[in-house]
């Protein structure tokens, strides 16, 4: 091609840096992406494949081996190589979350759309959570049903607690219960990702040397790999369910606003996507997906996995690891 190749097995931008982690997710979570078939995803594959071993097609651009690559990066498991399911890309984290969200803004004032929405949300959650885990930890069927159902319920604790309890407060802070989506949504998160990833705090998160071999299993980089997506997650909705409920409640005091009940709710859902379509890689950069760590770090932070480390490596233990902490 007469370009220098490139390393398709790497991001394009720097990950050790905020605003190279922002481009690379911007780059992966492009909404765009999943409006591609399964077969335009598997030729994009086949190319990069092609790439990788220097036989692509003869004519093959630098521009056409990049727009596999971020549909490659949008839809395949990084760690199984598999097509994901399409609702639970980050590609459809946008759309995704701007319908629920805005959803759960809108229809926040009955118990009975209270729990539907949660429901709904935690579902959705749920399937992110499963689609973006570290694939290294084989998770069973039942810890699978146990993990939602408990995330679920938790949800509906938290949502359904949180309004009664600020209903009563409703009549001097009335703008209290337009925020009851956003506590339920960051306390569920907080229990739905450590419990659909359960199996990575029991056995530990799979580690690797810097030649990509197995190199231990440790919890404490799971417990600290979780938290950070945890965080990503809350700050990931926050703006968008917090700001919102300000802006409709500008909204609804002006009279063809108000007189047009039904165009409140599209109103909230196109607020929220215009949120999400800058917080879905902003949130996901907060944090390198691969995380480094040193191997002095796991003999004082995790013996066990450091037990592993000598068993393996015997005196010759590599300085640097890395974990993939998940989406």
């Amino acid at each position: 091609m007469g370009e220098e190749r490139i390393d398709v097995d790497s991001p394009l931008w720097d990950q050790k840096t905020f605003y190279g982690r922002f481009r690379h997710f911007a780059w992966m979570s492009n909404p765009l992406s999943g409006l591609n078939s399964s077969d335009t995803l598997t030729q994009a594959k086949t190319l990069v494949d092609q790439y990788r071993d220097g036989a692509e097609p003869a004519g093959t651009t630098r521009d056409e081996v990049v727009g596999a690559m971020a549909l490659v990066r949008s839809a395949f498991h990084p760690d199984t190589g598999e097509l994901q399911n399409p609702f639970g890309r980050m590609s459809f984290q946008m759309p995704g979350g701007m319908m629920i969200t805005g959803a759960m803004l809108q229809f926040y004032k009955t118990v009975p759309q209270v729990v539907f929405w949660q429901w709904f949300n935690q579902s959705f959650n749920a399937l992110v959570n499963y689609t973006n885990r570290n694939a290294n930890s084989a998770t069973s069927t039942t810890q699978l049903g146990v993990a939602y159902t408990s995330a679920t319920f938790a949800a509906l604790g938290a949502a359904i607690g949180l309004k009664g309890l600020l209903e009563k407060k409703a009549a001097s802070r009335p703008m209290l219960q337009r925020f009851v989506p956003f506590a339920a949504v960051a306390s569920a998160n907080i229990v739905n990702i450590p419990l659909m990833r359960q199996v990575e705090l029991m056995e530990g998160i799979t580690v690797f040397d810097e030649s990509g071999d197995v190199a231990c299993r440790s919890r404490v980089c799971a417990v600290s790999g979780i938290s950070q997506v945890v965080t990503s997650r809350v700050v990931m909705a926050a703006p968008g369910m917090f700001c919102l409920p300000f802006v409709m409640k500008a909204m609804e005091k002006k009279p063809w606003f108000k007189s047009r009940p039904a165009i409140h709710g599209p109103f909230q859902v196109l607020g929220v996507g215009c949120f999400l379509l800058f917080m879905v890689p902003f949130a996901c950069a907060l944090f390198p997906q691969n995380v480094e760590i040193s191997s002095e770090y796991l003999r004082t932070k995790d013996p066990e996995a450091y037990s592993q480390l000598q068993e393996k490596y015997k005196s010759n233990i590599p300085a640097t690891l890395v974990y993939n902490k998940g989406l």
